[in-house]
């Protein structure tokens, strides 16, 4: 897959080298001379554009036409909704992200500006917070489905009602699913006849309104 990334700031260039370790294609853009030479310092020569992202002749230089995905980084609100616009519009890239560096700009943000995915930092990471101290011991480990559903890790307190039920047997959910079982450094693939034990660490993907009868279901009630 082919990424382009416009700003090669600390969050550009993080995405960049993951997205290279992960074997995808990238390229760069930044206009600034200094950001230039420490990005060629750090990637190949090819995957980096010195140049004014915001410009359809220097995103044209860059490929675009042949992104797969655009994701435009920069610290300004308004060039990133400039290079959305012009990637998803001008040259019919079929995703393009775009970072908000201010929460009050999200509104902007959205797909008549040419944006799939705006990325508000700062709520984020509140968000986050927010849920990390509402679920106790429970880890989420990742978001899908634009934060719809959640890959999360609960360990199961002893006396907790799942410890020493079958799978078959436990009262999940509609819209939630196990999807590993860890026990004693191993994992188990869940199948029907598996008995829960206490200290196992217990995978779920489950939605926002399944989080709170899953976790009920593998701590001790009030436990925390």
């Amino acid at each position: 897959m082919f990424i382009l990334i416009v700003g090669g700031g600390r969050t550009g260039s993080s995405l960049g080298r993951m997205l290279l370790d992960e074997g995808h294609t990238i390229k760069i853009i930044d206009e600034r001379a200094d950001v230039i030479e420490r990005l060629r310092r750090e990637f190949p020569a090819e995957s980096i554009l010195q140049g004014d992202g915001s410009s359809p002749s220097t995103l044209e230089a860059a490929g675009v036409q042949g992104a797969n995905v655009l994701a435009a980084v920069t610290v300004d609100d308004e060039v990133n909704l400039v290079i959305a616009t012009l990637a998803r519009f001008e040259f019919n890239v079929r995703r393009v992200i775009a970072r908000v560096n201010d929460p009050r700009n999200a509104w902007l943000f959205t797909p008549e500006m040419g944006v799939d995915v705006g990325l508000n930092q700062a709520d984020i990471l509140a968000r986050l917070i927010a849920e990390e101290m509402s679920l106790g011991d429970m880890l989420t480990l990742l978001k899908l489905r634009r934060g719809e559903y959640s890959l999360v890790e609960e360990r199961l307190r002893p006396g907790a009602p799942a410890v020493g039920t079958k799978l078959k047997d436990l009262h999940m959910p509609g819209d939630c699913a196990i999807a590993a079982v860890f026990r004693k450094g191993k994992v188990i693939v869940p199948h029907s006849e598996l008995v829960f034990q206490a200290d196992d660490d217990v995978l779920v993907v489950t939605s926002k309104q399944a989080l709170s009868p899953v976790r009920s279901l593998f701590d001790v009630a009030g436990g925390h």
